[in-house]
């Protein structure tokens, strides 16, 4: 009897071992598919200005919601190794004009494109890069961010490595990490916000990035199938497991700060230089709009 339960127990074990091994291949294989896809959008008529206040404006988005300079360093010249532990490896690129530097390949309206869309000059996605958090921008914003990256001294650096494992690759499959950036954005969306304004409708926008981590609902828990050490999002909705009893001046704190209530700073991970360079009225649509959104428990992505 012993011997038949041993050979059922086997048997039962290798299917199973050989339905996850196929599960794998099949999103592999989708991963990869995705990847390679060209996509049918067209570069948008954009030009960069020379206008010192439209630059300006593109400084401020590259150091405050789009996160350039967190990602890029404050000259843009990458080189950083992101440490991506079992899921592969990273070096943030240089994109500058400088030597190995990924701008000059690029026209006005492919950067515009790439910016928005997550769309590479040859068509296909970018990587890891958050185009998602701006794909909400309306043109006047993108030609700033443009026209400042013109603008940007050249340096030496780092063309860019990103090198994927097969967890990686099955993760972002899952929708657990968004590295196949192009799929997740709807590129034919006409949607635009409303002018820049401190109040809940232009803070839903201003949002976008915060869902990346916090999830769906701004609740947070652990990022289903995020790798061991990467910290768990806080809950951002008003409930007393998050912000209950918070003011504005409490939030405010937190963002040029870095730090909790409790005094407790936030995690590395945070892009703290990208909030903290937030203006008033970005960090008061912000707030406004966290006060709108329902209060839910911790963990209830």
């Amino acid at each position: 009897m012993w011997k038949r339960i041993a050979k059922w127990t086997a048997l039962v074990v290798g299917v199973l071992i050989a339905a996850v091994a196929a599960f794998v291949l099949v999103e592999v294989i989708r991963f990869d598919r995705s990847t390679s896809r060209v996509y049918d959008v067209p570069v948008p008529a954009i030009v960069r200005s020379t206008d010192p206040a439209v630059i300006a404006r593109g400084k401020h988005l590259a150091e405050s919601l789009g996160e350039c300079t967190v990602c890029h360093g404050a000259s843009m010249g990458g080189g950083r190794a992101e440490p991506l532990g079992p899921l592969g490896t990273m070096i943030i690129p240089n994109v500058t004009n400088g030597r190995d530097g990924r701008l000059a390949a690029y026209s006005d309206g492919e950067l515009a494109r790439l910016i928005r869309h997550g769309i590479k000059r040859d068509g296909r996605t970018v990587r890891l890069m958050p185009s998602t958090n701006c794909s909400w921008w309306p043109d006047e914003d993108v030609i700033a961010l443009v026209s400042w990256l013109r603008t940007v001294p050249p340096v030496d650096g780092d063309p860019g490595v990103v090198e994927l494992s097969v967890m990686a690759k099955v993760l972002d499959r899952l929708d657990a990490i968004p590295i196949d950036v192009a799929r997740r954005i709807d590129h034919t969306s006409t949607t635009r916000p409303p002018p820049p304004s401190p109040d809940a409708r232009y803070g839903a926008f201003v949002a976008t990035s915060c869902r990346g981590c916090h999830g769906a609902t701004l609740a947070g828990g652990p990022i289903p199938g995020a790798p061991p050490g990467l910290p768990v999002p806080l809950n951002l909705t008003r409930h007393e497991t998050g912000l209950k009893g918070w003011t504005y001046d409490d939030f405010l704190a937190l963002l040029r700060d870095g730090r909790r209530k409790n005094g407790k700073p936030l995690d590395p991970f945070m892009p703290v230089e990208s909030l903290r360079n937030m203006n008033e009225i970005e960090t008061r649509a912000l707030w406004a709009y966290l006060q709108s959104v329902p209060p839910r428990p911790f963990g209830e992505r």
